[in-house]
C-alpha cells in the first residue's frame, strides 16, 4: 500500500511539474533546455546563475519561477554602492523598546533574485555566501534561519563590460548551476514582437504549484535510484576532471555531490524514477563548466571542453 501511494503522490509531482514546466516556457519562449535547467537546479535544492548580455530574459525567467511556485519573491538591484546590511538587514534602536531591533533584509525571502550581481563589490558579494549554503544569516551575533524553501536566482553580465568585478571561485561554487540564453531564433523572436508584453503577462501568472508540493518534489528527487553502475560513471568522471588533461584543477566532492543531485532531478523530469548516463551528460556541462578552466591551449571554452571530456570517456 505504502509502495503504490508513493507511485501516485510521483505521479502527481510528475503532472505538477509538466505544467510548471509549460507555462515557463509559454514566458520565455524558445528556451526549453534553459527552463528545464532552471527547474532541476530548483528541485535540487541549488542555486542559479545566469550569465549573459542584457535584455535577453535572465530577470523574466526569475520572476515567472516564483510567481509559477506561488513563492515570495524579492529583488535585489546590486550596484557599486550596495552594502550588506542592505540585503541581509541591520539593527536599529528603537526608544520604545529601549533597545536594538532586527530588522530583515531582502534576503529573507524563498526566492531571491540578485540581479547583476557582480556590479557589486565583493564584500556584498560574500554577504550571500552563508545564506546559499547555510540557508540561515548571522547577525549581531545571532543566528536567523531564512525562509524555507530558499532559492537564489543570480544574474551576471560578461565580465568584459564595464563596472563589472568577477565571481571569486568560492562564490561560483556556492551556485550549483549556470546557464546561458542566449539570443532567440527568428521563430521565437517573432512570437516575442507580435505578442504581448511580458510584463503583463507575468502579472497574470498563477501559481501552478503550491509550496509544500515543491518541498515534495524535491524530498522525490532524492529517492530517485541510482544504481552502483552509475555511481561508478560518476567517479570516473571525477577523476578525469582531476587527472590534468582537460582542466586545471578537478572537481570538488562538494561539485561531484552536486553533479548527481543535478542528475536525479533531471531523471525526474523526464519520468524515470533511476538516474542514466544521459542524466548526467545533459547536466554537466551548466553544473561543471562554471567551476572548471580549461588547460593551457585548449582552445575551447570551459563547456566546449566539458562536452569533449563526455565524449572521450564514453560509457563504462
Amino acid at each position: 500500500m505504502q509502495d503504490q501511494d508513493h507511485k501516485h503522490l510521483t505521479r502527481q509531482i510528475r503532472h505538477r511539474l509538466g505544467h510548471l514546466r509549460a507555462q515557463l516556457d509559454s514566458v520565455l519562449v524558445g528556451k526549453p533546455t534553459q527552463t528545464l535547467h532552471g527547474v532541476a537546479c530548483l528541485l535540487a535544492g541549488g542555486h542559479l546563475l545566469i550569465e549573459d548580455l542584457p535584455g535577453v530574459g535572465k530577470t523574466t525567467l526569475a520572476h515567472a519561477l516564483a510567481q509559477s511556485l506561488g513563492l515570495a519573491f524579492a529583488r535585489v538591484q546590486f550596484t557599486a554602492d550596495l552594502m550588506p546590511s542592505d540585503l541581509i538587514g541591520v539593527s536599529i534602536y528603537e526608544r520604545q523598546s529601549e533597545g536594538f531591533v532586527f530588522h530583515q533584509g531582502p534576503v529573507f525571502t524563498q526566492v531571491l533574485l540578485a540581479d547583476e550581481i557582480n556590479r557589486a563589490g565583493p564584500r556584498t558579494q560574500s554577504a550571500l555566501l552563508e545564506a546559499m549554503e547555510e540557508q540561515q544569516v548571522s547577525c549581531d551575533g545571532q543566528t536567523r534561519a531564512l525562509p524555507q524553501p530558499f532559492f537564489v536566482i543570480a544574474t551576471q553580465n560578461p565580465v568584459e563590460q564595464l563596472g563589472t568585478y568577477p565571481l571569486p571561485e568560492s562564490q561560483l561554487d556556492r551556485f550549483l548551476m549556470c546557464i546561458h540564453l542566449g539570443y532567440p531564433d527568428p521563430q521565437a523572436e517573432r512570437q516575442l514582437l507580435a505578442g504581448e508584453d511580458r510584463r503583463e503577462l507575468l502579472a497574470r501568472l498563477g501559481p501552478v504549484m503550491q509550496p509544500a508540493e515543491l518541498l515534495q518534489a524535491q524530498a522525490a528527487v532524492r529517492a530517485v535510484h541510482v544504481a552502483p553502475a552509475l555511481l561508478d560513471y560518476l567517479q570516473a568522471l571525477i577523476a578525469e576532471t582531476r587527472s590534468g588533461r582537460w582542466f586545471r584543477q578537478g572537481l570538488s566532492p562538494r561539485a561531484g555531490l552536486g553533479l548527481l543531485r543535478a542528475a536525479r532531478a533531471h531523471a525526474l523530469l523526464q519520468g524515470q524514477d533511476h538516474v542514466s548516463p544521459d542524466d548526467v551528460q545533459a547536466v554537466a556541462a551548466p553544473v561543471l563548466a562554471h567551476r572548471l578552466q580549461p588547460v593551457a591551449g585548449a582552445g575551447r571554452g570551459s563547456a566546449e571542453q566539458v562536452g569533449a571530456m563526455l565524449g572521450a570517456l564514453g560509457l563504462l
